[in-house]
Parts: structure tokens; sequence; C-alpha cells
């Protein structure tokens, strides 16, 4: 994986071609994982680009994207492969319709071919330990908080030595490591064993100034005014006790939406109109709608008004 970028700039220059923001920290540990060939773990709250990254990454180098959505009571056989039963059961049935012959190699030579690479279906983890034409693929690993502690003892020991092994088919190890970017949201702590194989690090919301940037990058059309009154809307909302704060996605999403309304500027009416792309959650919904998203605007326009 040596060479694949040059330096953090590139790294840098790379994902902005892909419209991926990104400040220096998230580039150097980016870089240093490819030039490593390290996992990087990216741990923060939902909707701040860590899914993305994976994404940027994969576009920006043409390699072929894997992803592997983790959730409750996901365990190895399902993230490595499975047997296709149904094709299974059909040769079986046509083997039993032409008949054996009495001869015990004959049911041996069909649990074989029933148990070779034709009837196997690949799941993301060895399908990332395949050989590809373009380089090593892009693993994401995304949310492996939502998974339990024996998925991530498995998960240890595959990426300590980049092999999985099937019993009817033996040992098979990637030629060349995959580029692994794990995900977590932090519902819950994720094992320091597992932590310490890769480059951490936390991605948080950003700043103003950066989030701006991102936001002319995924919706170029929107006016400065209306992006910049987006913005310090949507981070002003990250500062009230909401159950769900807002992500840099629903910022996106959001100006889309005001954009698809041909809205100039925000209101109160705008607001509460449009407020289901930020807030996903009726209790929030109900604490910011009225007086609260007047003030809330109010004290926008005041900070953004000149001086």
């Amino acid at each position: 994986m040596g060479g694949t970028v040059g330096s953090i700039d590139e790294v840098q220059q790379l994902l902005s071609g892909q419209n991926y923001v990104c400040g220096r920290a998230l580039a150097t540990v980016t870089f240093l994982s490819l030039r490593l060939g390290k996992p990087l773990f990216l741990e923060g709250e939902p909707g701040t680009g860590k899914t993305e990254i994976a994404k940027a990454i994969a576009a920006a180098l043409g390699r072929r994207l894997i992803r592997l959505q983790c959730y409750e009571g996901l365990d190895a056989a399902s993230a490595v492969y499975e047997w296709n039963f149904a094709e299974q059961m059909i040769a079986i049935r046509t083997a039993e319709a032409v008949g054996f012959e009495g001869a015990g190699a004959d049911r041996t030579a069909l649990k074989d071919e029933l148990f070779s690479p034709e009837y196997l279906i690949e799941r993301p983890l060895l399908q990332a330990m395949r050989p590809q034409v373009e380089g090593p693929p892009v693993l994401l690993i995304d949310e492996l908080d939502r998974t339990d502690e024996p998925f991530e003892a498995f998960l240890l020991e595959a990426l300590s030595d980049f092999q999985v092994t099937i019993p009817e088919l033996g040992t098979i190890r990637a030629e060349a490591p995959p580029i692994v970017v794990i995900t977590s949201n932090r519902t819950r702590e994720v094992h320091d064993a597992l932590k310490r194989r890769c480059l951490y690090h936390w991605v948080d919301y950003p700043s103003f100034d950066r989030e701006l940037d991102i936001l002319h990058a995924r919706a170029p059309e929107a006016a400065e005014t209306l992006s910049r009154e987006i913005v310090a809307f949507v981070q002003k909302l990250r500062a009230q006790d909401l159950f769900k704060k807002p992500g840099v996605a629903e910022t996106i999403d959001w100006a889309k939406c005001l954009l698809a309304l041909d809205v100039i500027d925000l209101s109160p009416q705008v607001i509460a109109d449009t407020i289901g792309a930020l807030l996903k959650y009726q209790d929030d919904i109900q604490r910011i709608e009225g007086s609260e998203a007047k003030r809330l605007l109010d004290e926008v326009r005041a900070e953004l008004a000149p001086a």
C-alpha cells in the first residue's frame, strides 16, 4: 500500500477532488493509514462524515469499495461467506434423478462438488481478501459498535493476518491487504485490543468555516448568504439540548431541500416547514418549533451581520 499517496497534502487534494473536505489531522491519519497499511478507526457522532471518507478514498484511488454494514447479531459466517443452499439442493436432486451407481466414489465426488467455489457466496470480508485488478479494495466496516464482543474478537484475528478460514476449502489469505476503514458511533465502547491494531481518529462536528466549505462542495448552487445562514443555524441547533443533534449529512440534506423549494433566505415558516430534514425526533422538533426557532434565527442574523 506504500506509495499510494506521497504526502498529506496529496491526501487532502485527492479527497477534495471527491468533494470531501477534511482538516489536517484527519488527512494526516489517513495518509499514515495508507502508507503503513494499518486500519483506520474513525469514531464520532453520526453524520460527521466517517462513512463518506471511505467512499471518497475508494473513488479517489480508483479502488473497489466493499462495505460490511454491522448490526446486532452479526456473526463471522455472515461476514465472510455462506453456501448457496438452494443451488446445492438442486444439484442433489439432479444427482438423485440421474441415480447413483452405488459407488461411494460418486457420493464423495458429489460432496466435493457441493462444497466447491461454484456454490460459495462470498460476503464482504472474503471479497476483500480477493485480488482486484485495480489494486487492493477499500473495506469499510461500518458502525462496528452495533455488533457484540465475539464478532470483535473474530475481526481482530481476521485483520491481524488478513486471512479467513472456510472449513470445506481451507484458509484464504489476501495477496495484498485491503485498505480498511472502521467506523463507530460510540453507542458502546469497542475493545482496546481492536483499537490498538488501528490508527484512531475522533471525527467531531466541524467548525463554522469548515462546514461552510463542505456545503460549498456538496451544494455549490446555494447562494453564499443562504449557505452561511444554514450552517450558522445548524451550529446553533447543536448547542441546544436535543436528543439527536443534526450532523453534517443533515446540513447538506437541508440545504438541498431549501434549494428545491427555491428558498432565498431563512424564515421561521421555512424552518418549520423543513425541520424534518434536520431533526428526526418529535420531541426535538417540538422543542425548536415556533418562538425558539425565531430566537435562534435572530441570533444567527445578528452574528452574521457586518460589523
